[in-house]
């Protein structure tokens, strides 16, 4: 999960091993070997080896741009095959145009979708709408789900310097009334300071990018702490303690750390 904010990847874990999950982190795999019963014996580089019934493998992806004459039309590619290109999707070559994981900016089906919508409307439509890539909402779905958009804390911390952050870790009532101690939410906003924008939001909790969805609206439209603060929570849901953080956990000096809510002006 590089990438998403610690504090988050942290609860997942957390939430995982505790449903029973055993989680090996900094393992990678050599080899998966068939064994006459049909059962499968992976071994990692570590020399471990770890009988299971199957192997669901993430390998990654990389640009396949080879052999498809771009180096002959001129088109520069990275060492990994990406194709760099500017806000209007278009390559070194005037002519060129390149939209999608190809260009490995932001890897997810519903931004290759707006950057086309973007390169159509801009060459075809009489339109200028450049692509921005800044506060796109996205999900992991794990159990429980993760929901972002923005920028994690530590990304907020170098980019704005001072910022405050604001967490809530609870009992969803579902569970509450289950009885299921072990099942917990994380939600978490991170506030610019000097401007009071919110500029990350994060959660790991049940319907976490149905919630996130909606919050990325808000995040994407410049929403400040004060909006959230006003808006009236919806009674009992687990999305209404985004409105419901009133003092921060911490916040941020010059990008360095300090416990405790910023202290108001004149104090």
């Amino acid at each position: 999960l590089r990438g998403f904010d610690d504090d988050i990847r942290e609860h997942l874990a957390d939430q995982m091993e505790k449903s029973g999950i055993n989680l090996r982190f900094n393992s990678d795999l050599e080899s998966i070997t068939k064994q006459p019963d049909g059962s499968l014996v992976a071994k990692l580089k570590s020399g471990e080896e770890i009988a299971c019934d199957c192997v669901f493998y993430g390998t990654g992806r990389l640009p396949k741009t080879e052999n498809i004459g771009l180096k002959k039309a001129g088109v520069k590619t990275t060492k990994d095959g990406a194709i760099p290109v500017d806000q209007y999707s278009k390559t070194n070559i005037d002519n060129i145009y390149a939209v999608g994981d190809v260009t490995d900016r932001i890897q997810l089906t519903p931004v290759a979708l707006y950057e086309g919508h973007c390169f159509a409307d801009t060459l075809y439509g009489g339109m200028d709408r450049p692509t921005t890539h800044d506060y796109v909402a996205s999900a992991v779905f794990s159990n429980p789900e993760i929901g972002t958009v923005g920028y994690t804390e530590t990304q907020a911390a170098e980019k704005f310097g001072d910022i405050s952050v604001f967490t809530s870790s609870f009992r969803p009532m579902m569970h509450t009334l289950s009885g299921n101690t072990n099942v917990r939410s994380l939600f978490k906003i991170i506030v610019d300071d000097k401007t009071d924008r919110v500029v990350g939001v994060h959660m790991c909790g049940d319907h976490g990018a149905e919630i996130l969805q909606g919050i990325g609206i808000a995040v994407k439209m410049g929403a400040k702490k004060a909006d959230f603060d006003q808006t009236i929570g919806i009674h009992p849901s687990g999305a209404e303690e985004f409105v419901t953080m009133r003092e921060a956990k911490y916040h941020y000096v010059a990008g360095k750390k300090v416990d405790g809510p910023r202290p108001k002006a004149g104090m």
